[in-house]
């Protein structure tokens, strides 16, 4: 991305000789790269949500899902046993 913005501005400078706009469009550029950052983008969140903050809202959200999960199985058998099937699979 750096390389990016470097040869980006080196061609606006370049051409920047018989236009100043270009020389303007080089230097907000720049700004713009420097006020955002140079790094690499932060990695993107984990999936299902953000982490828990303690152990205690994991075991309770495992527990809520445990729970649901059996009266799923309990409410819908015939459901439950198909679905069981295709996993062994």
């Amino acid at each position: 991305m750096s390389v990016l913005i470097v040869a980006a501005t080196l061609t606006l400078a370049v051409l920047g000789i018989g236009n100043h706009l270009y020389w303007l469009a080089a230097v907000a550029l720049l700004c713009l790269y420097l006020r955002g950052g140079r790094g690499s983008p932060p990695p993107p969140p984990p999936p299902g949500g953000p982490p828990p903050d303690s152990y205690r809202a994991y075991r309770d959200r495992r527990d809520r899902q445990a729970r649901w999960e059996r009266r799923y199985r309990r409410e819908r058998p015939h459901e439950a046993r198909r679905q069981q099937r295709e996993k062994s699979r």
